[in-house]
């Protein structure tokens, strides 16, 4: 029988900005699947360890369906976002899989890689701008966000002088006290917008994403400007916030920083063990119960809702010896940052691509880079999906 929920989500975090909310972190020892309650007080499975939520992910018994009874919105905003045409990420197979096939050869580690000259052209140019005759800067204005937003419009063949739009919709939709009018507002302005601008590619192609999913000639213009939709949004926020959550992280572990500047070929170790201890998908990973399942010893019933919280997931001792230290010497393989199972995350190869790139050229470049105003003047995203700061000032 399900216990009584007493705990509520998304819960405060603590002293530490970095670290997993305390409740969570107690409910790991404590209870690793328990009860809590939502926005609206409905009750919702909180998965808290590493082995059960990499369980969940890949257990086809628990589906990533919206339309599902009893699948689990963090807020009245996101039940908003499920109405109209959804994205794949929203689907289980059959259907997810024949979509996200469409892409996977946009996203491959070979392709991937054969866009780092050009990443690091996009670099470099930002970090000159950003720098030329100053000596302080908004990091996250100036370098972590305008580069993931260059690279997604590049690939998918959206015009970057129309970023601020999509970027004021995309804060929109993924801010947790938007209200269920603003997120359907900022909805269908963005979805106008995809969709216009897919069925311009019919008659003026061009070498990106929408034109060639327009030629294969498969799908209507709503469902490209559905997986538009998901892959612009998912293509800046996450990179742009995990870009200036990794530099701030690393500025306030000066021993992890020096390191890194000793060993510039590290850095791609380093970035798996910052997007292990960072996680900046902050709400967790939802799922629904399809059929009844046991999880870490707990029975979970067909249409009850589960959270993947993968931030304490991913500083699970068991995992990962001493999780919530910050160690860049640390394997951290099979970290759960970018999901698991077949809704794990199409565009990591860009991602860590992107923030190689970032974290190479700012530390390279600025060997004096340091905060310019005190640590706690620093604001944090606490109110959004996608964790990070809302500025980053600067100096070196």
């Amino acid at each position: 029988m399900a216990t009584a929920a007493t705990t509520s989500h998304p819960a405060p975090r603590g002293a530490c900005p970095f670290a997993p909310p305390p409740a969570y972190q107690q409910a790991q020892q404590d209870e690793p699947v328990t009860r809590v309650a939502l926005w609206d007080d409905s009750p919702c499975w909180l998965i808290t360890r590493y082995q059960d939520a990499r369980a969940v992910l890949a257990d086809p018994r628990f589906s990533a369906d919206a339309a599902r009874p009893g699948f689990p919105f963090l807020t009245a905003a996101a039940r908003q976002l499920s109405v109209g045409k959804t994205s794949f990420i929203r689907m289980d197979d059959p259907e997810h899989g024949h979509l996200r096939r469409m892409l996977t050869g946009d996203f491959t580690i070979r392709k991937t890689a054969a866009l780092r000259p050009a990443v690091q052209q996009a670099a470099d140019e930002l970090f000159d701008r950003m720098t030329t005759g100053r000596t302080a800067a908004d990091l996250v204005a100036e370098f972590a966000l305008p580069l993931p937003s260059l690279v997604i419009c590049l690939l998918l063949g959206v015009p970057y002088q129309d970023h601020e739009f999509f970027q004021r919709c995309s804060r929109t939709l993924l801010h947790r006290a938007s209200t269920v009018a603003e997120v359907a507002a900022a909805q269908d302005s963005l979805t106008t917008y995809l969709d216009t601008l897919t069925e311009s590619k019919r008659t003026d192609p061009d070498d990106g994403i929408l034109s060639r999913l327009v030629a294969r000639g498969e799908l209507p213009t709503e469902e490209i400007g559905a997986m538009g939709r998901l892959l612009l949004i998912a293509g800046h926020e996450t990179t742009a916030n995990m870009t200036a959550l990794s530099v701030l992280a690393l500025l306030r572990h000066p021993d992890q920083l020096a390191h890194l500047r000793a060993h510039p070929g590290s850095t791609p170790a380093a970035v798996e063990e910052l997007l292990r201890w960072l996680s900046i998908v902050q709400t967790g990973v939802v799922r629904v119960a399809v059929e009844d399942a046991e999880v870490g010893g707990v029975l979970i019933r067909a249409g009850e809702g589960v959270i993947c919280q993968i931030n304490t997931a991913n500083r699970d001792d068991e995992r990962y010896p001493d999780g919530d230290a910050l160690d860049l010497t640390r394997d951290t393989r099979r970290h759960l940052a970018f999901g698991f199972g077949v809704h794990q995350c199409l565009g990591q190869p860009l991602a860590r691509l992107e923030l190689e790139i970032a974290l190479d050229t700012l530390l390279r470049r600025l060997p004096d880079l340091h905060l310019a105003v005190p640590f706690e003047e620093i604001r944090f995203r606490h109110e959004m999906t996608v964790y990070g700061v809302e500025s980053l000032p600067v100096a070196w």
